[in-house]
């Protein structure tokens, strides 16, 4: 039963939209996964999806799977460019890891036209600036 399972919970750990460089024609943008504890995470495994709504009709992106190994503490590991095209819909990023041979996991979610200029902050580790949810 799901109330017998523990509750491992995520902390100290934050997936990130970075805006790497600018042209102006166009903005390169790649997601990041910020390690902030002061211990390393194994057999990271990050899923990640899109899905919504795009010209009144339902829009669905491929589930991609990213195998990223182990982060280091206070580290960090890049997952995927992202396109622009795609800031308009649901974007999920379903991350598992381990501490030792507890495994843990979470998904976070970036809301429909949450990628945008006036959310940007200065991302920890990386010195740049994106939106970051922790």
């Amino acid at each position: 039963m799901k109330k017998d399972l523990p509750e491992n919970t995520v902390e100290d750990i934050a997936i990130a939209v970075v805006l790497m460089d600018e042209t102006p024609e166009v903005k390169n943008w790649t997601v990041y996964l910020l390690n902030l504890k002061k211990e390393a995470i194994t057999n990271v495994l990050i899923t990640s999806k899109g899905y919504g709504e795009k010209d009144g009709k339902s829009v669905k992106t491929s589930l991609l799977r990213h195998f990223i190994g182990d982060v280091n503490a206070q580290g960090y590991a890049g997952v995927e460019a992202i396109d622009t095209a795609v800031f308009g819909l649901t974007n999920e990023y379903w991350l598992s890891y381990y501490i030792g041979n507890t495994i843990y996991d979470k998904k976070f979610i970036f809301l429909p036209e949450s990628i945008v200029d006036s959310n940007l902050i200065r991302i920890p580790l990386l010195n740049k600036p994106g939106v970051m949810i922790r």
